[in-house]
């Protein structure tokens, strides 16, 4: 059994496909199917059941598969090694960036991270929590960015930055409304998304708030939420790094929470417990904070950064 071995058949197990396999590791189909051969006959197990349209692990084939991904996670930890030893910032970074996150901070990390760190081979994949600490802890990921809070064994959550939640409301109730107070608007129509306005550092949640209101209406996404209430009335809160995307017409219909209400999310960076790469980790934070109002980070990240 060699290394190379267990980076075909965790190739193989990403993709459910030969044809795709072979082509991302560089070598024809049937030679791969000729090296996965190889290596059941040398175990004599089964690893992939394959028929014309599927290929799927066996049960033990998934434990060798978990097997096979730590041993090279491992393996490649060396050479992690040396280039921190070297203060070399290069290698692969394979990044998730939660999907209510992702439009506020991607175009401009992908851009600004790329022309800062050009040695990185950057992959980035948006993922919904579960998924992230899932790939984390398989080693499918080095690192995720999403909502702070989610605790999961193996994982460690480094807090990255602060963003306020601005309300915006409809032309209909700003006028006769200058200074938003949330009991001022129980009787409108209050929309919210089904998970990124969950605030769990709001005294004023919107989760906790969903009996308030005639109706309450769950959309997929800010910029949906924004054109309903331009139409129907009623109010919601986005995310401060949203604001530069509204029309100045509807910059107007912006009000900051007033009183002592609470309304911002946190977001962290996760990492499994065992990460190394320092200088990788720190490469995403220094990207961050060329754009990142300064205000909304962590002080100890834009002071020190990250020590691992």
């Amino acid at each position: 059994m060699t290394l190379q071995q267990l980076k075909y058949i965790i190739a193989i197990d990403i993709h459910r496909n030969f044809a795709r396999a072979a082509a991302e590791l560089g070598i024809t189909q049937p030679t791969l199917s000729s090296l996965l051969q190889k290596l059941e006959n040398e175990l004599d197990v089964r690893i992939f059941e394959r028929s014309n349209k599927n290929v799927t692990p066996t049960a033990i084939g998934n434990k060798i598969l978990q097997q096979a991904k730590k041993a090279v996670n491992e393996t490649e930890r060396i050479a992690e090694l040396v280039r921190e030893e070297k203060g070399v910032v290069s290698g692969s970074l394979n990044l998730s960036v939660g999907p209510t996150i992702a439009p506020y901070i991607l175009p401009k990390f992908i851009k600004t991270y790329t022309g800062m760190f050009p040695q990185v081979k950057l992959s980035i994949v948006e993922l919904k929590a579960e998924a992230m600490l899932n790939n984390l802890q398989t080693g499918m990921l080095d690192s995720g960015i999403a909502i702070s809070g989610h605790i999961h064994d193996g994982i460690l959550e480094i807090p990255l930055y602060t963003e306020p939640f601005w309300v915006y409301i409809a032309e209909s109730c700003w006028r006769r409304l200058p200074v938003f107070k949330p009991e001022n608007l129980e009787h409108e129509q209050m929309w919210i998304m089904k998970e990124s306005q969950c605030l769990r550092d709001s005294a004023f949640s919107f989760c906790k708030s969903r009996n308030i209101g005639k109706r309450i209406y769950e959309a997929g996404s800010i910029e949906t939420l924004i054109r309903i209430i331009d139409e129907n009335g009623g109010f919601t809160i986005i995310p401060e790094m949203h604001l530069p995307m509204l029309s100045d017409s509807q910059r107007e219909n912006v009000r900051r929470i007033e009183g002592d209400y609470l309304s911002q999310r946190r977001v962290s960076i996760y990492i499994r417990e065992d990460f190394i790469r320092e200088r990788i980790l720190n490469s995403i934070v220094d990207a961050l904070s060329v754009f990142v109002p300064k205000n909304m980070l962590e002080k100890r990240i834009n002071k020190y950064g990250i020590r691992l």
